[in-house]
């Protein structure tokens, strides 16, 4: 525990913490404190100016990262005949119909991602209580109800990220793994607060993006540089 606190001591030393960092200074100085056993992930923190308590301010969606999460997706699909075919072409790791949901209903979830066509809806909706609580039921809204198994299938397994704000308003996720060189972090820390950005709901008033902050797993986050930031993405 001793080393820990050594370690975090120091990172914690690296930061400023009244300091709005530019976002590439922000990437470099979470990357200098990424310095645990493991691969740190980079995770984004946005609060934002909603109140999900309200339908007309939910901010939900998925996100496509360029440059990928660097975390290894395990992928259900539930599908049939031709599609099945595709899904499993695609890489998918579990592919069936009411067989997958009677392997789910015995506590086999061993997935991270569960996509299906709109035909198997009426078999996954029965297992609502068991995929729901887990963010796992798969949403039309979400790309994860989609006749293209193949793509979603791709793109679950490529680095697409799901947000959802939480009851504070504060939407969070991993946007790599500090082994990612700077540019690639900065890539897709542009491409997540851009898709937040296309979420913002009618019903957002005043302010939408109030803090941005950066950090590692084990590291201090970092306070962005909002209005910066913002103007990059318009550049």
């Amino acid at each position: 525990m001793m080393a820990i606190g050594k370690r975090l001591k120091k990172a914690n030393g690296n930061v400023d913490r009244a300091k709005f960092y530019a976002l590439g200074d922000a990437v470099a100085t979470v990357k200098s404190n990424a310095t645990a056993k493991f691969d740190e992930t980079v995770e984004i923190a946005m609060n934002l100016g909603i109140d999900p308590r309200h339908a007309d301010q939910q901010v939900r969606g998925m996100v496509v990262l360029p440059n990928g999460t660097g975390k290894t997706v395990r992928v259900a699909v539930f599908a049939r005949a031709a599609k099945a075919e595709e899904a499993k072409a695609a890489g998918a790791d579990l592919v069936g119909a009411d067989d997958l949901a009677e392997q789910i209903l015995a506590g086999n979830m061993d997935f991270d991602r569960c996509i299906a066509t709109p035909d198997m809806m009426g078999v996954v909706g029965k297992l609502g209580k068991v995929l729901g609580p887990r963010g796992l039921m798969p949403n039309p809204k979400l790309g994860t109800v989609t006749p293209n198994v193949a793509e979603a299938v791709k793109a679950a397994k490529g680095g697409s990220v799901e947000f959802r704000a939480e009851k504070t308003g504060i939407v969070h996720a991993g946007v790599g793994k500090a082994s990612f060189s700077a540019e690639a972090l900065e890539e897709n820390v542009k491409a997540f607060v851009a898709a937040i950005n296309r979420a913002k709901p009618a019903g957002a008033k005043g302010t939408y993006v109030e803090k941005v902050s950066l950090s590692s797993s084990m590291g201090p986050g970092l306070k962005l540089d909002v209005q910066a930031l913002v103007a990059a993405l318009n550049a």
